[in-house]
């Protein structure tokens, strides 16, 4: 029995064996099939992505139509200037100055600056005005004030004088009566006898002088006469006033001032 399995498988293999060797014989002969060129691989390009779309534009706006020209502008009249207001009636615009700076001022007593000085504190009328330097003789005036602009210039460093009095002109024989006048330019003596008039300069005198006692003023002229005044009231307090202003007049004079 064994043996006859043996021989079976035996014969199996030998008929298997022939059918793969004939198959190999004829697979041999056969072409081989000619191989297909393959063709490079090519690299794959990725599509860019598409730009985005541009805004549509905007429309255009329409063009205005041009406008007839218009007539030039007429110019206009400037308007007029408020009229101000009219000052008081009664504004007094009174200003007080000095040929010496700093002079006090006083007007009705009443202490008011040093000068220059505006003030319009000052009512239409009368008013004392008084101003003061040192060294200088004190201004004294009573003023009439109106309504408006007034100046007073006070002048310390001039000269001022005015003086007069009435006077007996006594003669050798006899006498005349007359007006002494005192003022910077001189001392005039004015008469009805015009042969006793006379003017002399106030530097020009030899001697001007009052004898209180004898109520007598005596001028003499330099390289000339000799006069002899009096008092027609017999007085001498108006004599030495005359000769106590004229005096203080001659004394700046000789001083240069």
């Amino acid at each position: 029995m064994n043996r006859q399995i043996i021989i079976a498988v035996f014969a199996v293999l030998v008929v298997a064996g022939g059918i793969g060797l004939f198959l190999l014989t004829r697979v041999s002969r056969e072409p081989a099939p000619a191989k297909v060129a393959e063709e490079p691989s090519r690299p794959v390009v990725q599509p860019s992505p598409a730009p985005p779309p541009e805004p549509a534009a905007a429309p255009e706006a329409p063009r205005p139509r041009p406008r007839p020209a218009s007539p030039a502008p007429v110019a206009e009249a400037p308007p007029a200037p408020a009229a101000e207001a009219p000052p008081p009636a009664d504004l007094v615009t009174l200003r007080i100055d000095s040929d010496v700076p700093g002079a006090q001022v006083f007007i009705d007593r009443q202490f008011v600056g040093a000068a220059p000085l505006t003030t319009s504190e000052v009512k239409p009328g009368t008013h004392q005005i008084n101003v003061s330097a040192p060294g200088y003789d004190q201004y004294a005036q009573s003023v009439e004030i109106s309504p408006g602009p007034r100046d007073i210039m006070v002048r310390f460093k001039e000269v001022r004088l005015d003086a007069k009095v009435e006077v007996v002109h006594k003669h050798g024989v006899g006498s005349c009566r007359g007006t002494l006048i005192a003022t910077p330019q001189g001392v005039r003596y004015d008469t009805a006898n015009k042969g006793d008039a006379f003017t002399v300069a106030l530097t020009n005198m030899d001697q001007f002088e009052v004898d209180y006692l004898d109520k007598n003023l005596k001028i003499k002229i330099k390289g000339g006469k000799q006069y002899n005044f009096t008092d027609p009231a017999g007085n001498a307090d108006n004599l030495f006033v005359f000769q106590r202003d004229v005096d203080k007049a001659r004394q700046r004079l000789a001083a240069g001032q």
